[in-house]
């Protein structure tokens, strides 16, 4: 985990913050329809991540409703390059070096090929719970399996030759209250490590394979808004920041009580040969191969005899067995009891 402070000339930290307000159209809520069919049908897409919130209570250790927990966690999200520029003015960081020379020590794969920059936006009452992000594999991404699967097959060990490995570097811009950082770089029985979201500094990591969280922003028991897909934070000049639902005001914040995050994702190649076998989907996996190999090592582990189970209990079944969060002494051990609210979708 490599760590940049100063990240940015400070001309071009102050372009980003301009690029953040002026963006059109402002901020609009990240939420993903659930599998309404197959395995885990009726599952969050992050069921891994929501399953350990609610048996856990999270940073606070305090049991929360899904209603809540969806508010919280619910953040903004908008994408300033997929490929290419979405927006005038972010190239500097999509093609930044220093991300790219550190992609390369973290992987040790010479050829870094940027993919998406995207701003994350953090509300007063909101965070995000310990996760890991989500990885891609050749012929499997969150396009074509649910995001929860892929980073089951991730931790499960099983498909690390077709994982494509991906660089995930994280600046940061404005200087809110809370919202720190925090990351298990020496893996999930390792010291935890913690950043402060401090104005034009960075990190990069292997977010798919580190887990990794935001703390509360704002102080604690702040009441959120109604925070429903449809709402909107824009800008409005100066320091002054507001959501909307349906072209009604029904929030407005200062510019140091959000949080932004700006993160950038590239992926890694060994050398032009790995990088074509991608584009030409030569050595693929498909959902039926994907499936069978877990659930045969499921059976292998001894989880079930006879008959594979029903998709919603072999959903489940793969996330415990696979899934192993951080050992943080700060919150409480799984009580049980709550896991079964966060199946709804």
């Amino acid at each position: 985990m490599e760590r940049f402070d100063p990240f940015l000339e400070p001309a071009e930290a102050d372009a980003m913050v301009r690029l953040f307000e002026t963006f059109p159209g402002g901020y609009g809520m990240y939420v993903q329809e659930s599998p309404k069919v197959g395995i885990g049908q009726g599952f969050l897409q992050r069921h891994d991540a929501a399953l350990h919130f609610f048996e856990t209570g999270g940073r606070s250790g305090k049991a929360v409703s899904l209603e809540t927990f969806a508010a919280r966690a619910n953040t903004l999200r908008e994408t300033y390059a997929y490929d290419r520029p979405v927006v005038a003015g972010i190239e500097p960081l999509l093609s930044n070096e220093k991300f790219s020379e550190a992609a390369r020590r973290l992987f040790g794969k010479p050829i870094v090929v940027p993919n998406i920059v995207y701003a994350n936006v953090v509300l007063p009452g909101q965070e995000l719970s310990v996760h890991t992000d989500v990885p891609e594999f050749r012929g499997a991404s969150r396009k074509h399996e649910p995001e929860w699967l892929l980073v089951v097959m991730h931790l499960s060990g099983l498909f690390e030759r077709w994982r494509m490995p991906i660089a995930t570097g994280v600046s940061w811009y404005g200087n809110c209250a809370g919202g720190g950082f925090y990351a298990y770089p020496e893996g999930i029985e390792g010291a935890e490590e913690q950043l402060p979201p401090k104005h034009n500094t960075a990190t990069l990591l292997d977010t798919d394979s580190v887990f990794h969280g935001v703390d509360l922003v704002g102080e604690p028991d702040v009441d959120l808004p109604d925070l429903q897909p449809g709402i909107r934070l824009r800008h409005d000049g100066g320091t002054r920041w507001h959501v909307e639902r349906d072209g009604r005001e029904i929030a407005h914040y200062d510019w140091d009580d959000i949080r932004l995050s700006i993160s950038w994702k590239a992926y890694c190649f060994a050398d032009e040969a790995e990088r074509r076998m991608v584009d030409e989907h030569t050595d693929d996996l498909t959902h039926e191969r994907i499936l069978a190999t877990l659930v045969e090592d499921l059976r292998r582990r001894g989880c079930f005899r006879g008959d594979v189970p029903p998709d919603r209990e072999l959903g489940e079944m793969l996330i415990r067995e696979y899934v192993r969060f951080p050992l943080q002494p700060h919150v409480r051990r799984p009580q049980g009891g709550a896991a079964g609210e966060a199946k709804a979708s």
